[in-house]
């Protein structure tokens, strides 16, 4: 077995245990970007070859608050299973961090697509590619001790997917141009368990989650061998806010101004 290989079925069997390992970056023979998006795409033939199926796709550090805390220069991207994904309720969900290393929240916009995004569209064609635009949390995880990775490392480690939970989700039709604008303009705000507000934007994820849709279409496009995004996958764009801490019993909830979308609340186990 190759050297990709023996770190994909690693970095497989890692998941949901929440053990942290060694970036590869890190150890003998390193690991570029090329090769980090090469092992995350055999994981994802092995993660196929078990029987699950791929529901859509994440972007991780489309917020460049980010950047610097985390080391990286670029946004990154990955893939989202059918077992790390779930519809909340109308009012307030749960969630289980078990099996979760050093997890983070992320409050997001997830992008539900009727037709598949092509590279160089603008605002308005982009919305014209979705079915439902929904609030969501993402939790973030790190297989890698405190949280220190090169971009590489990240993209291998599951691009630090943990989970999606996925809020209301509202339909988008024939108001193509409103909902660019809605998407670039609207704030929010991210309450946790000791009251503080937490402010965040749209145009925080390289200026509007729509933005963060063309960017992968197009890095997708760019890249050798990665399947290009697909109707009836959905998107999730990023952190709004910076990335939270969390523990079981706290409860986080998300609102939205500017844009017709639910509040979401989190309960977490």
């Amino acid at each position: 077995m190759d050297r990709e290989a023996e770190l994909a079925a690693e970095l497989v069997a890692l998941r949901g245990t929440g053990r942290q390992v060694t970036p590869p970056s890190a150890r003998p023979g390193g690991l570029g970007l090329a090769a980090g998006y090469r092992v995350a795409a055999r994981m994802s033939a092995l993660r196929e070859a078990a029987g699950r199926r791929r529901v859509g796709r994440k972007v991780g550090f489309s917020n460049r608050a980010l950047w610097d805390r985390f080391g990286v220069s670029a946004p990154i991207w990955g893939e989202l299973w059918d077992d790390s994904c779930a519809l909340l309720p109308e009012a307030i969900g749960a969630f289980d961090l078990a099996g979760l290393a050093e997890p983070l929240i992320e409050p997001e916009i997830v992008l539900g697509l009727a037709r598949a995004p092509e590279p160089g569209m603008g605002p308005a064609a982009l919305a014209g590619c979705l079915e439902w635009v929904a609030p969501g949390f993402e939790i973030v995880q790190s297989p890698y001790p405190g949280w220190r990775f090169t971009a590489a490392d990240a993209v291998a480690g599951w691009a630090l997917h943990g989970a999606l939970l996925v809020g209301p989700r509202v339909a988008v039709s024939g108001d193509e141009a409103g909902w660019a604008q809605r998407l670039a303009a609207f704030t929010m705000t991210l309450a946790g368990p000791d009251g503080r507000l937490h402010p965040g934007a749209g145009a925080n994820v390289l200026g509007s989650p729509l933005a963060v849709a063309g960017m992968l279409a197009e890095g997708l496009a760019a890249a050798p061998g990665a399947l290009p995004l697909a109707a009836g996958e959905m998107v999730t764009t990023g952190s709004l806010t910076d990335a939270m801490p969390v523990a079981p019993g706290e409860t986080w909830t998300v609102r939205f101004a500017g844009i017709p979308l639910p509040a979401v609340s989190l309960r977490l186990a």
